[in-house]
């Protein structure tokens, strides 16, 4: 039983350094980190065209078509953290009633399910450049 005793402490030291460090990259897990070259990144890019067309797709549902849909333009700012997934924080431009608007959304990407999910779509306190 003094052998176990160790190895058990061994085993939750262990277990909880790889809580709280990523697995190779060193950062915290559950922190928020940036993504650089949004603008070339594909992955980021189509999250931002999936957040507006949920968006889209949710306000025709609740409004019944009598609202201005968003069309999307590009993801000109994002940061991800790793939690159950991978939880995506994006600065969406688009265009809505012919103008100019900026919307921050939160995506979470679960691929081992293929799943994602939009849990906010707001406009941004921030103004276009």
């Amino acid at each position: 039983m003094a052998a176990l005793i160790p190895a058990v402490t061994l085993l939750t030291v262990t277990t909880l350094a790889c809580l709280v460090c990523g697995a190779s990259t060193g950062t915290l897990v559950g922190s928020k980190t940036e993504i650089t070259d949004v603008k070339k990144n594909k992955e980021v890019q189509d999250l931002g065209y999936f957040s507006v067309e949920e968006h889209n797709r949710r306000l025709r549902q609740a409004l019944k078509g009598m609202a201005e849909e968003a069309k999307f333009v590009e993801v000109v700012e994002a940061q991800k953290q790793v939690v159950a997934g991978t939880k995506y924080y994006l600065k969406i431009s688009a265009t809505q009633g012919g103008r100019s608007v900026m919307f921050d959304t939160v995506v979470v990407v679960q691929p081992g399910l293929a799943s994602k999910v939009l849990l906010s779509f707001a406009p941004s306190s921030q103004k276009i450049p």
